[in-house]
């Protein structure tokens, strides 16, 4: 495929980015999310994605949290398109979920969206009270090369925001 005809297939796979009017939603709305086709699916790679104000409330006061998110993951066929994730993380500042449920949702959106070979979100979710929330989900086909990367970086968890990625 030349150059050209790449591009304009690229373009055709996303709707919001370049748009002249951006809509954002203040509530939970995973619709939002667009993929467009990885051109190297023959080769492992990572794709690490920080969300540094990621927001969102807290179910029973209502105050809001922020922190950090992290998304790695190894593409297959689709890949995630950084606006439209970006519209879906601002649809959470709203959305009244403990941070637990914040990572776990997210990672389960992003691997129905794209069903990746290996993907892990983590947050880093700011100290509110003198604690500070750090869950991560991860998830990997059952290709037993993805399995055991999800295995070592699940026993090997290192939280140093440094580090990660």
């Amino acid at each position: 495929m030349n150059e050209t005809a790449y591009q304009n297939k690229r373009e055709n796979e996303v709707s919001q980015l370049g748009s002249e009017h951006t809509e954002y939603k203040y509530t939970y709305v995973p619709e939002r999310l667009e993929t467009f086709e990885n051109v190297h699916p023959q080769r492992d790679y990572w794709v690490t994605l920080n969300a540094d104000e990621l927001t969102s409330l807290c179910p029973i006061t209502n105050q809001p949290d922020f922190g950090t998110l992290i998304i790695n993951y190894i593409p297959d066929v689709k890949m995630v398109e950084s606006k439209s994730l970006k519209l879906y993380l601002f649809s959470f500042m709203n959305s009244g979920e403990f941070h637990e449920d914040v990572v776990n949702k997210i990672g389960k959106d992003l691997v129905a969206l794209m069903s990746p070979k290996y993907l892990e979100v983590v947050g880093l979710f700011y100290p509110r009270g003198n604690i500070s929330i750090h869950p991560t989900y991860s998830y990997s086909n059952d290709e037993e090369k993805y399995t055991r990367i999800e295995e070592h970086r699940f026993m090997n968890r290192n939280l140093n925001p440094q580090r990660i990625g």
